[in-house]
Parts: C-alpha cells; structure tokens; sequence
C-alpha cells in the first residue's frame, strides 16, 4: 500500500468517526481498530475457520466497481442484508432472514411493496428499515462507477410506511428484473452524513453489520480480517465463532492448505499455483467458481483521439488480445471463459462466442491504413497528426487490481510497438471511478504516481449477474442531459464507457422494460457492439476454491455469488 493510499484510509476511517458522532442520533460501537496483536500461533482454534484469500486491503463497498474483489462479496455476503439471494439453482428467492413479504401492488405506476421483520436491526441497534432502501436506491441512481446501476434508474420514489418496515418503491416503467434490487443494503444512519461522501464510504472497514457475523479487527499490515459471530442477529446464530480471511502470500495457498493453516482457500490461480493444488491429492477438493464481472478494455470516446471512429477502430486492430487473454489468465481456470461476445458472459445462459472473423489476431496493416485515413503520418518517432502532435494515450486500470494492472501494463506496451505514445497507470480505484467521463468540466485524475491525467482506455472490470438484461443497461445506457436550449443534445453518456449511442438507447430502454427479450436483441446487438469498438471483452474470471478436511459445509454456492452465503452452516471438524 502507497503512503498516499495509507493517510487515504486512516484520514477517511477518522472522518467517518467523526460524522458518526456528530450525526447519528443512536451512537454506534467504535470501529474496529486497523490492527490487531499477534496471533499465538500460525494454527486456527476448534472455534475458528481460516480462509485463504487474494488481498484483504479495501474497500469494500459492494456497489462499487472499484471496490468489486472475492473479498468484497465475501464480506458482502457475510456482514449485509439483502432481499432476495440466489438459491443453489441460479434463481431469486426471498430472504426470510430479513423479509416477511415482497409483491407487486399495483402496474399503473409499477409499484412494489417490501415487508421487513420487526427484529431485523443492524449491530448497533438501528432497525434496518425504508431509509436504507431510499439511500441506496439514491446513491445507485446518481453516483458514477455503480455496480448495475440500470434498474435502480428507474425509481421514482421510495415511500416508508409502518414506521419503516414497510417499504414501497414506485418505477417509472414497469422493470422485470425488480427481484435484483436491494441487495446488500447499507446502513444509511451512519454513512448518509460522512464527509466525502459515496466516495468515502466503507473504504477501509464496515460501520455495521446486519447478518450473521461482523468485523471485529481489520489488520492490513499482517493482511487479515477477524470476523465474529454477530451477537445482536436475530437469527440463526452461526455454528462457529470465527471467521478469519487471510491473504496468502505470492506462491499461493497450498502450502498453508497442507499444514491445515487455512480450512479452505478461494483464489486466483495460475498455471503454477494450480499443478501446486493438485499436488495435494485428496487433501483437497478443488472446485472452479465463476466471479461476477469480465476483464474489459474500454476505448473511451469521450475526448480526441478516440472521439474518431477511425483512430478507435485502427487502435482496436494493433492490440494483440490473445496475449492479453494470456497474461491475465496466467494459464488458469480463466483462461477457459475467454469472453468472445459483447453481451453476455461465458458463464451467463445462451452465450455463444460472436467475435468476428477478422477480429482475432492484431492487424497492424488495416491499422495503418485506418490512420492514415484519419490524417496521422508516421514519423521515425511514431504516428503524428498534421500538426507534429504524437497520438497519446493514457491506459488506466484502478490501481495495482489484477489481473487489470498486467493487462493494462502490456497493452500499453503493444500500442508503444506499433507506434502509438502510450502511457499505462495506476491511479486510486475510486479517484478513477468517481470521474464521470462524459463531463466536459471534469478535471484530470492523480495517476498514481503525482501526475494529472485523463484516462483514455480503461482496463477493468464489468459487473456480471443473473440479470443480463440489467447488466446490458448499465453499461450503455445513456442518461438525459441537463440543457438550457432547445438544442438536440437532450441525451449523454451514463455509463463507465463515456459513450451515448442513439440507437442503442433505444434498445437498452425496451430489453429493460421487457418490451423486447435481450436474446431476441443479440442478433442485432452483436456486430454493432463490435463495430463500435468502444469496449473490447477479454474473459471472465475465475476462482479456485480449495476446501481441506478439517471443515465441513462448504460448497460452490450458487452462480456467481461464492460459497459465502452457507457461512452460518460450516462447522469446523476435529479428530
């Protein structure tokens, strides 16, 4: 972690403190400390299941794709309520934890109406109730670099009633996938007033819990996070008493799965570290499970060069994707979720492979040819416009994330080789989200290193769930722009991509709705998408999760979502 990164979370975890007391009429516990002692012994307790992860280091808002990490939804599953969960078959079903009723009452205008348990409450006594709905509904709406933020646009109004355990939320249009909001709800009482805001929120610990567990010690130095059994849930109470995610270190989990330190690991894994698992024989059970967002190159035409259709399709064909797939795979079980269609994901239902002929191999030629045509001239020191001005671009991923940073880190080096200045990045996960790009007033962005920036291409991730429709819509739909005229311009870009096509505005509106099926749209959607060549798929990623002897109940978990969502039934089994 930077300097810059560390003074970040300790002055964001004290002005959270701060707001806290000064704003809350209910006052919630400390939060935990940012370190914790040494543990007596590198073994877990019979009370104790240890689990071996990527990282620990924050944060961990669910809703941000800044934040989106095996860790994050770890800890999302764990700590927060949500109204519905997906059951084992990928489909919703109501979380009775949490909810005593869910129904639509009323079409004209498409109204829903959420029933919450009297004793549903979060871990400093606060009820959870209609605030928290309205705050979330509120952020996902207006904030940038939101996690399927499609749906939630759609809310006109979130109205409480039964002193707020009853909830009704009113849409402007009818919305089909409604069963996929509300997940993962937050604590408004405590984050709605926090100086910095959205952007502040949850960036270096939890400020309560409302499930099974909470955090007790977050230590980022020895890279672990202390989870115990929530004692104020009013539910099933968990069968063991801890929870410790545990970062492992660069050679992997194995060794530590071998020595019985960690009870199950769930990790990225390399050609490398994968021959290491299975050295283990029986030891373990190893299992592939799918993560919920897809490695993606964003060619943002938000400002020149990349405004230019020319220049984005010319930059598309020198980019060697088959390496990049390679590098950010590393051989592992990624490497088989090659992302070959725009749309839907590998992992998502009725996905089929839909890349183009011609668009599997760099075409430096086509390349040239496409510059030349856009009025670049190549010089002995690379591609130049009429004016001598290099073709510049700067290649972002948020921060050190992997595999975005490697991926980024090569592709710079590929447009370098073919003639193209180009710079790769590394600024602050949220600094690089919270910039709307379709702002023409937006100022430039620390890349990490004390240099301000815009950012060009954007290697990072996109959100993938068991709505596609939604998922669809968030990434390219455009938003209406405020304006004082008459002009045309009545829409703008509302998504991470920085790009509002007319078009497809219209598709996105009716998929959404349900007026036409996205699979009916993909015939269509498809070849546009490609041609566009504003966003440029590469794979969806992937987990290996390896579950050793001494722990019981622990599965895959259903599509998606990890095997978090059984935490309360594992038991810890001894000899």
């Amino acid at each position: 972690m930077s300097r810059r990164r560390t003074w970040r979370v300790g002055a964001a975890l004290g002005a959270v403190l701060l707001a806290v007391v000064g704003c809350t009429s209910t006052p919630p516990p400390p939060p935990p400390p940012t370190s914790v002692p040494p543990s007596p012994t590198a073994s877990s307790t019979p009370d104790q299941i240890v689990i071996g992860v990527d990282s620990i280091a924050g944060g961990y808002n669910p809703h941000q794709l800044a934040d989106m990490s095996t860790t994050t939804t770890a800890l999302a599953q764990l700590l927060l309520p949500s109204v519905y969960r997906l059951g084992p078959d990928g489909k919703y079903q109501l979380d009775k934890t949490l909810m005593r009723s869910v129904e639509v009452v009323d079409e004209d205008p498409f109204t829903v109406a959420y029933t919450l348990r009297q004793d549903a409450s979060w871990s400093d006594g606060a009820p959870i109730a209609a605030e928290d709905f309205r705050y979330l509904a509120d952020q996902m709406r207006t904030q940038p670099g939101t996690v399927g933020p499609a749906g939630y646009r759609l809310i006109t109004d979130v109205q409480s009633r039964e002193g707020g355990k009853r909830v009704e939320v009113t849409f402007a249009k009818r919305f089909p996938g409604w069963r996929s909001l509300f997940a993962n709800l937050l604590p408004s009482h405590l984050l709605k007033d926090i100086p910095g805001g959205w952007q502040e929120a949850m960036i270096s610990s939890y400020p309560a819990s409302g499930g099974p567990y909470a955090i007790k010690t977050i230590d980022v130095g020895r890279g672990e996070i202390l989870i115990e059994r929530n004692e104020r849930y009013w539910e099933k109470p968990s069968a063991v008493d801890q929870l410790i995610l545990r970062a492992v270190d660069s050679e992997g989990p194995a060794e530590e799965l071998r020595n019985n330190n960690l009870q199950f690991s769930l990790t990225a894994t390399d050609a490398g570290r994968m021959a290491d698992l299975r050295a283990l024989g029986k030891a373990v059970e190893l299992h592939t499970v799918h993560r919920p967002q897809v490695a993606e190159i964003a060619l943002r035409p938000v400002r020149e060069p990349l405004a230019d259709e020319q220049v984005r399709e010319a930059i598309a064909a020198l980019i060697d994707r088959d390496e990049l797939i390679r590098i950010g795979t590393g051989g592992g079980p990624a490497e088989k979720l090659r992302a070959d269609a725009q749309v839907l994901a590998p992992s998502q239902r009725a996905y089929r492979a839909t890349l183009p002929a011609d668009r599997g191999k760099p075409d430096p030629q086509r390349a040239e040819s496409l510059l030349r045509q856009a009025g670049y001239r190549l010089t002995p020191e690379g591609w130049a416009d009429a004016d001598g001005e290099p073709l510049s671009l700067v290649v972002a991923s948020p921060g050190e994330q992997e595999p975005y940073a490697s991926i980024a880190e090569r592709l710079a080096e590929q447009l370098t080789e073919a003639g193209v200045e180009a710079k790769a990045v590394q600024p602050d996960p949220r600094e690089l989200y919270a910039v709307d790009p379709a702002d023409p007033d937006a100022e430039p962005i620390d890349d990490g290193s004390g240099n301000e920036v815009f950012v060009d291409v954007l290697v990072g991730p996109r959100a993938v769930s068991l709505d596609p429709a939604t998922d669809f819509a968030s990434r390219f739909s455009c938003r209406k722009a405020d304006t004082s005229d008459d002009t045309d311009a009545d829409f703008e870009p509302g998504n991470v991509a920085g790009w509002c096509d007319q078009y497809l505005q219209s598709r996105v509106d009716d998929v959404l709705t349900g007026e036409r099926s996205l699979r009916s749209e993909l015939g269509s959607l498809e070849p546009r998408l490609w041609r566009e060549n504003v966003t440029i798929p590469l794979f969806q990623l992937a987990d290996t999760l390896a579950v050793g002897r001494d722990v019981s109940g622990v599965t895959q978990g259903p599509p998606l979502a990890g095997p978090f969502g059984s935490a309360v039934n594992w038991l810890r089994i001894t000899e």
